[in-house]
């Protein structure tokens, strides 16, 4: 382009109106926010002729006349060669190049650009103005501003500062100026809280303060739930109190409540209230929370102090002979409890233990055994099992028994037996009898609790028996056992009984005598009292028969006196002596 002087002087030269001619004034590059005004100016002096304004090649009018443009108008003072050009409120449309041009004179302004800027609309986030997301899933928002020029430029602000790590893109609307951006911001869910505010915040040369949209963060989550249980620990059969209370977004709709896997129906608050046993302490209370997302469930046992309840049954064992011998009990119980094995009368503690092993068990271990469990301070449960010992049978009998001569007389024998007996034989001398009667002995079997009694019975018992060895034997499938008894005479025993009886009557003849003496004795008084015949006192004389290595010989001799005393005197046989007492 040449130079404007230079210009200025080929258009005079060229142009006879344009003599004197000259372009003061000419346009030059603007930039405008769309809806501002802008004017260009343009002034030539020395010229009288047409004015032409032309925008990207096209003529807008001549001189002020710009009737096509109602926003364009031609301003200045016309005597002093002024015509800018006037745009009211500025549109995209305005953006171009205009040039000034003095027809008749041949003058052209240089080309002036109109830049035009427009201002983003207002950002929208979408799902504004408040965005739900579940809890534990990121969170993604995009904000879009559109119709500026140039592009927006977009940043997310959270509680004043910038958040980094958006993406965008932009995209060249049809009018080829103006583009739309989208920006999208991407969180974790650890970076996340609910009530928190985000901004969009978007701005280019023609807005640089920029427009802002902004977004609530809502997280919804599940019922958070916390079951409480007041009070604990407690005995049982004692009131406890469930509270169930839940922090929901978007809020609860409802409880439910189970003790196990028992639904409690009745039940449809925060709260229950119960008396508890102690299947609270294995079988837990839950509450189960709902809302729109859905339900939270928790469970709680009750700290139930309880008294021992048995979890598993020991059960009886029959073993063999040598073998060892298991059981097993298990107890439940609030607090801990401590378990004991024990022998039924025996003050031995066993085992502590759930289990009680028994090592080559011997007969003498057949019995009961107790296992107690013991709850401090609360309660003491037992149960009983029987351990049975398969051997061969143990006879225990007294070795010596007694029976009345010329009487009807037994010898027992006692057997124990696992598995019970299969044969009890007596013998003595050349016999052997295991059943009925033969001659004068009968053999019986009578089976208790405790064993077997095999009973050998014998009529008229005769001296010879008192001499005789009496086996008794018993077997079964793992072996045998033999006890031998005598027999003894029962007669001393009657004796002593005899003499015992015989000396009481004896005493008792005494004071009778002498109670009759006295009173015969006062009675006659100087006379001599006779004696009293001994025939005539039974029960003397009944003793006297039975006691043959003595005999009572009464004498009274009385004296004449007041009063006198007789008395009597047992004397030996064969010899008789008489004493007078006063």
């Amino acid at each position: 382009m040449l130079d404007e002087k230079v210009w200025l002087t080929v258009s005079a030269l060229i142009h006879p109106k344009g003599l004197g001619a000259m372009l003061v004034q000419q346009p030059h590059d603007v930039v405008v926010v769309a809806g501002q005004p802008v004017t260009l100016p343009c002034a030539i002096t020395g010229y009288h002729g047409m004015v032409l304004w032309v925008k990207d090649g096209l003529a807008l009018g001549v001189n002020r006349d710009l009737s096509g443009y109602p926003r364009y108008d031609v301003i200045g003072d016309h005597s002093k060669g002024e015509y800018h050009l006037l745009i009211q409120r500025t549109e995209l449309a305005d953006d171009g190049s205009f040039e000034c041009q003095g027809i008749q004179a041949a003058i052209r302004s240089r080309p002036a650009r109109l830049t035009v800027l427009v201002p983003p609309d207002d950002p929208v986030i979408i799902g504004a103005p408040v965005v739900s997301l579940r809890a534990g899933d990121p969170l993604n928002l995009t904000c879009h501003a559109d119709n500026a020029k140039p592009a927006a430029s977009i940043i997310w602000i959270r509680n004043g500062e910038v958040l980094n790590g958006a993406m965008y893109s932009k995209t060249l609307l049809r009018d080829g100026q103006r583009e739309s951006t989208v920006s999208t911001l991407y969180i974790s869910p650890s970076n996340i809280e609910s009530g928190q505010r985000i901004t969009c915040r978007a701005s280019n040369k023609a807005a640089p303060n920029g427009k802002e949209a902004t977004v609530t963060i809502d997280i919804q989550h599940l019922p958070l739930v916390n079951l409480s249980v007041e009070p604990q620990p407690i005995l049982e059969g004692n009131l406890v109190k469930f509270h169930c209370s839940a922090k929901a977004n978007p809020p609860v709709t409802h409880y439910r409540w189970a003790k196990g896997s028992s639904m409690i129906r009745d039940v449809l608050g925060d709260s229950y209230e119960v008396v508890v046993d102690h299947s609270f302490f294995t079988e837990p209370v839950s509450c189960e929370v709902t809302n729109a997302l859905g339900s939270t469930n928790i469970s709680r046992n009750v700290d139930v102090y309880f008294g021992p309840r048995l979890a598993a049954e020991p059960q009886s064992l029959q073993v063999d002979l040598g073998s060892d011998a298991v059981f097993n009990c298990a107890w439940t119980g609030n607090p801990s409890l401590t378990i004991v094995w024990m022998k039924r009368g025996h003050g031995v503690v066993l085992s502590n233990e759930n289990t009680l092993t028994l090592k080559a068990v011997k007969q003498e271990d057949a019995g009961k055994y107790v296992c107690r469990a013991v709850v401090p301070r609360v309660g003491v449960g037992e149960k009983e099992v029987t351990l049975t010992v398969n051997g061969p049978p143990t006879i225990s009998s007294t070795q010596t028994q007694q029976a009345l001569y010329g009487e009807k007389g037994q010898i027992k024998c006692f057997i124990r037996s696992t598995p019970p007996p299969d044969r009890i034989a007596w013998s003595w001398k050349e016999t052997v009898l295991e059943s009925g009667t033969s001659g004068r002995y009968t053999v019986e079997t009578v089976s208790t609790e405790e064993g077997v009694i095999s009973t050998l019975t014998m009529s008229n018992i005769v001296p010879a028996d008192f001499q005789t060895i009496y086996n008794c034997t018993a077997w079964n499938s793992f072996g045998s056992d033999t006890e031998i008894i005598r027999l003894k005479e029962q007669g001393s025993l009657r004796l002593a009984v005899i003499i015992g009886v015989a000396v009481g009557a004896f005493l008792a003849l005494i004071v009778l005598m002498g109670t009759l003496g006295a009173f015969c004795c006062a009675r006659l008084q100087r006379s001599k009292c006779r004696p009293l015949p001994l025939s005539s006192l039974p029960a003397a004389d009944k003793w006297a028969r039975n006691k043959r290595t003595a005999r009572v010989t009464p004498h009274l001799e009385c004296r004449t006196r007041p009063l006198r005393l007789c008395v009597f005197r047992l004397i030996p046989q064969g010899s008789v002596r008489r004493d007078l007492e006063q």
